[in-house]
């Protein structure tokens, strides 16, 4: 089966291929060059769901959708749906934004998690079904880390006692946010 991946992102399009191991007969394609649906919900699954219709809409595929960001349990959730979006410039710039508005709050917890939706949506947009996952750990002062991007040199994995960033790809394979809910999506895909 062809379904167009509602990204533009060829890197997420190989991390995708590379976790899908042994489904046979799914082809997953990039959505076209003009593909960019506002992202108006306010949950990461609503803005799955929005992407993966507008994919389904555009191309005439089964489509799937994710959407993924970091809430940081002391700012209240943020930058949550907003993490791309979180402030103009680089990653390094949001992430020196959001250490920046850790510090100002004087925050003791730093729990934190990486939260990934996925929506799955036949070529008429009907959804046909949705999966979440998350990925707990908590902000560091210093980046460490060159393997990642976004928040990852800032999100410490207590038990790997190394953040996000200094995890080879195969680690960050098994264990992210977005890891675990394409692997309740392929149950359902299966």
């Amino acid at each position: 089966m062809k379904v167009v991946l509602a990204t533009k992102n060829p890197g997420k399009l190989k991390e995708l291929r590379e976790l899908s191991g042994g489904v046979k007969n799914l082809e997953l394609l990039l959505a076209p060059a003009d593909f960019d649906p506002a992202e108006t919900g306010d949950t990461f699954v609503e803005n799955a769901i929005i992407k993966a219709k507008a994919a389904a809409a555009q191309t005439g595929l089964h489509a799937l959708a994710d959407d993924s960001g970091l809430e940081v349990k002391c700012l209240g959730g943020r930058p949550g749906i907003h993490s791309a979006r979180y402030c103009e410039g680089t990653d390094a710039d949001r992430r020196n934004k959001l250490l920046a508005e850790i510090k100002a709050n004087e925050c003791q917890d730093r729990a934190a998690a990486f939260v990934c939706a996925m929506a799955f949506c036949a070529p008429d947009g009907a959804v046909l079904h949705t999966s979440e996952a998350r990925w707990h750990g908590q902000i560091c002062d210093l980046e460490r880390g060159s393997n990642g991007f976004g928040y990852d040199p800032i999100f410490y994995l207590q038990e790997k006692e190394r953040t996000a960033a200094e995890l080879s790809s195969d680690e960050k394979n098994k264990l992210s946010h977005r890891a675990q809910a394409w692997v309740k999506m392929l149950d359902h895909l299966k």
